[in-house]
């Protein structure tokens, strides 16, 4: 069986055709995409370039956080912990997929990926003890979980940029 002749169909003229050239040009990429290497961060961002973008990825990831816990206990009646719990899964998947291409210019990695994610079960432990203490011990209503939500944040976000920075993304 012979290959067919991709000079022709594609108008490359290109004659070394193989199978793989097919392979990657049609890759479509996975929207989680898994590390593969074990590469360091690729360059170097000053320390202000990447805590305004840290803080920027953050605001938006505490959007989604904290909009996901909203409507899953103020809409849909989930419990107060559950609902937390799973914001903060959603908020911090957003996280790390963006501060790893963006704050830190990272490649992708398995090492570092597996240090972001004990490094989440760091965070997730405080931030929600945080959230549902401040909720159990504040008033009830939608303004103090927002409160409640801003202090366990602030305290998961130094946690997380400090170890991912000085740590996990480490530049070498």
């Amino acid at each position: 069986m012979s290959t067919p002749d991709r000079s022709i169909e594609d108008g490359s003229g290109n004659d070394d055709w193989s199978p793989e050239d097919d392979e990657l040009q049609h890759h479509v990429p996975l929207p989680v995409e898994l590390p593969l290497t074990e590469n360091i961060a690729d360059a170097a961002l000053d320390l202000k370039t990447q805590v305004v973008r840290f803080l920027a990825t953050g605001v938006l990831s505490a959007i989604v956080d904290q909009g996901v816990n909203l409507i899953l206990h103020f809409v849909f009646g989930v419990g107060v912990t559950l609902a937390k719990a799973i914001g903060f899964v959603l908020g911090t998947t957003t996280a790390y997929l963006i501060n790893r291409r963006w704050t830190f210019n990272a490649a992708p990695s398995r090492a570092r990926f597996f240090a972001v994610v004990a490094l989440y079960g760091v965070t997730f432990a405080v931030q929600v003890g945080i959230y549902t203490w401040l909720y159990q011990v504040l008033p009830d209503g939608f303004w103090y979980a927002n409160v409640a939500f801003v202090v366990a944040q602030g305290t998961a976000t130094v946690i997380n940029f400090l170890v991912q920075r000085f740590v996990i993304f480490k530049i070498r």
